[in-house]
């Protein structure tokens, strides 16, 4: 009897008593691409993106500095397009940043506080102060609650029943920046390493991919992989393998990216522009 072991294209054939063996390599993955789309225009300071009804998606506006205390920042409405519905559909905010839709309420990070709206219209439902935060910035929703990064100290909080505690502090989270629930696991990206890591429901932090200056938002590609974006101007791909390839490097802000589908809204701070990407394998 003969045994015939295939290895990728190549066959080799042995004398032995044993049954056929196969080994196959399996095909990578493509890398994404992305392509523009549109680039909207009439914003001030633009930073997070959040999906609103009917395929429009909310903007958060700082409107100056990301940690003035000054009344002046807002949220926008805007529709599929980019087109402006409502201008200040939330407004007198300091400086909102990340948010995240739970149940109907948008959720919005200002500074030291997280502000609710009821998406349906814009009206205010509430604000949770968080004691002791620095600088909270991007925000999710994991599991059916809210949770919200603070770059100034390498910590994440977890909004329950209106009020905010702390989920995980740790020195790898250094500048912790994005934030993105995915499953039974969240994902977070971190400025002072430029690191994507995945989070458990229990704390444990594994790295994915590192490198990546300033590493800002968060989006799963359909198929597999992630983009990241780099907030001084890079959007990047980053493989199950934690490989990254960079797919934009220009000048422009690239803030919090948010992925819907195929598509890639990002606010674009010092441009005062949102840019709708599409992504592609």
């Amino acid at each position: 009897m003969f045994r015939s072991l295939v290895i990728s294209s190549s066959s080799i054939v042995l004398a032995a008593c044993a049954a056929t063996v196969t080994e196959t390599v399996a095909e990578p993955v493509a890398v994404a691409s992305i392509e523009q789309v549109w680039v909207s225009e009439g914003f001030e300071s633009p930073e997070g993106a959040a999906e609103a009804p009917n395929g429009g998606y909310f903007i958060s506006n700082v409107v100056g500095e990301g940690r003035d205390k000054d009344g002046n920042g807002y949220i926008a409405h805007i529709g599929p397009d980019g087109s402006i519905i409502e201008q200040h559909w939330a407004a007198k905010l300091d400086a909102p940043k990340g948010m995240a839709v739970l149940d109907g309420v948008l959720h919005a990070t200002d500074i030291d506080s997280v502000v609710s709206f009821d998406i349906a219209n814009g009206k205010r439902l509430g604000k949770v102060r968080i004691e002791g935060a620095q600088f909270l910035n991007d925000a999710t929703e994991w599991g059916g609650s809210i949770y919200v990064s603070d770059s100034g100290d390498a910590a994440i909080y977890k909004i329950v029943d209106g009020a905010a505690e702390l989920w995980l502090q740790d020195e790898r989270l250094a500048g912790v920046n994005g934030l993105l629930g995915d499953g039974e696991r969240m994902l977070v990206s971190t400025m002072t390493t430029g690191s994507l890591y995945s989070v458990t429901a229990d704390g444990e932090l594994t790295e994915i991919a590192n490198g990546m200056e300033n590493a800002d938002g968060i989006g799963l590609v359909p198929g597999g992989g992630y983009l990241v974006s780099s907030w001084p101007g890079q959007i990047h791909y980053v493989g199950e393998d934690g490989a990254v390839t960079t797919l934009f490097d220009k000048p422009v802000s690239q803030n919090d990216l948010t992925v819907i589908g195929d598509a890639v809204i990002v606010p674009n701070w010092r441009q005062n522009t949102v840019t709708m990407w599409k992504v592609r394998r």
